[in-house]
């Protein structure tokens, strides 16, 4: 099922190469987890995963855990990892911070892929996930976030892994792969829901290549939450925060 959501919020000022920041640039980059410390909890453990957008970094998006207020976070565990250095097509082979390889922006619904190394940055995070797993956490209390070009892993990621997880949301992303990528999803991967939120004023990842998702999705037999925001830009805003919290908590398990 696909829900088509739009929500007026004020508009963002971007520029075409602008990526999402709220924090000074860093420059550590890894996929080596950083994570806050648990805390012994009678409520079951969560495990929130973000990963940032082209050249950005991990610790740069950090405070977004900040915003997640409620109670039901208090036995969450946050990781921001940083993306490796790797030269990036789109920029003319300039090395930054980056997932996998871009062919082009701004990033259109019919805009090229290369799956080769988008396959290798999904293995990374599906090494972090079996990680998490392997400390104890219910994979139906995982969640992987991504902006931009990490709201594009975080789409790769979740229909590629073997498990049903508590949820995938991706901002301002695209669909980084071929239809052919669709026999590879597994039927536990399908029952994983996804929130996508986009801004229709997009002049890096184009709305049409946020709107090319739901579809997509839905050929694969899989429920998506797509909500548009006029107006805003490249970036995500509080508001987008808000709901995203709001989402997740509706989808914590509690313990046994």
């Amino acid at each position: 099922m696909i829900r088509h959501e739009v929500h007026i919020v004020c508009k963002a000022n971007c520029t075409p190469y602008s990526h999402f920041r709220i924090a000074p640039f860093s420059s550590c980059y890894s996929l080596m987890p950083n994570a806050s410390s648990r805390k012994p909890d009678s409520m079951a453990r969560s495990f929130i995963l973000w990963l940032h957008g082209l050249g950005d970094s991990g610790p740069a998006n950090e405070p977004i855990k900040t915003l997640f207020t409620s109670s039901e976070f208090r036995n969450a565990t946050w990781s921001f990892p940083s993306a490796p250095l790797s030269p990036v097509t789109c920029n003319h082979g300039a090395v930054m911070p980056s997932w996998f390889d871009i062919p082009e922006i701004p990033v259109t619904a019919e805009s090229p892929k290369d799956e080769s190394s988008l396959l290798k940055a999904v293995q990374n995070v599906h090494a972090v996930i079996e990680k998490e797993l392997a400390a104890g956490t219910d994979p139906s209390n995982v969640f992987i976030c991504g902006f931009s070009q990490g709201g594009a892993l975080t789409l790769a990621s979740v229909l590629l892994y073997p498990k049903t997880l508590g949820g995938g949301a991706v901002f301002s992303g695209w669909v980084p792969f071929n239809s052919s990528i669709i026999e590879r999803i597994q039927p536990d991967a399908k029952k994983t829901p996804i929130l996508w939120s986009h801004g229709m004023a997009d002049r890096t990842v184009l709305f049409e290549a946020g709107q090319a998702g739901p579809p997509f999705l839905e050929q694969a037999g899989m429920s998506c939450e797509f909500k548009a925001y006029p107006g805003l830009g490249h970036s995500i805003n509080n508001k987008e925060l808000r709901y995203l919290e709001s989402w997740i908590e509706t989808r914590l398990q509690s313990s046994s």
